[in-house]
């Protein structure tokens, strides 16, 4: 770790529709102490469900799998980036494809990280921490209707 990277856990919603996939990320974030919670779901529909329940906590980064039934993540970044109450969460792309032109849309999309799959965990966890020491530090959380206080 350097002096921009903290060391406290995060929510996170991993949107991962491959259990094995999902149980190495949870593992790595675990293992390392960066997820206070991490809640899984399979698709993009579930995770906007889930982003908007207000009886859940707001999670402090999403883990996104491009590739997944229902919606995809592509159409999820989409309607992330458009969405001002969500738009500010940051997001890990976690994926297969490493085709320029979908690392360049999610990007343009909301995308705050960009890593393939198989996963190098050293790699994603870099990206989370750079993340972690620039967005979740500093970011401005939408105004709280009471359900969304800390643990």
């Amino acid at each position: 770790m350097n002096a921009f990277t903290t060391n406290r856990p995060h929510r996170v919603l991993l949107v991962e529709d491959d259990p094995a996939d999902a149980l190495l990320i949870e593992e790595a974030l675990v293992d390392r102490g960066m997820a206070r919670t991490i809640d899984q779901v399979t698709d993009g529909v579930a995770a906007l469900q889930y982003l908007r329940d207000p009886g859940r906590k707001r999670p402090d980064l999403i883990v996104l799998d491009l590739n997944m039934p229902r919606m995809n993540g592509r159409e999820l970044l989409a309607v992330l980036k458009e969405d001002d109450a969500l738009s500010n969460i940051p997001v890990v792309v976690l994926t297969t494809s490493s085709a320029p032109d979908d690392i360049e849309d999610a990007y343009r999309r909301h995308a705050n990280a960009y890593v393939t799959k198989p996963v190098n965990l050293d790699a994603f966890i870099k990206s989370v921490q750079e993340i972690d020491a620039f967005f979740l530090d500093t970011a401005v959380l939408p105004p709280s209707s009471g359900s969304q206080d800390a643990d």
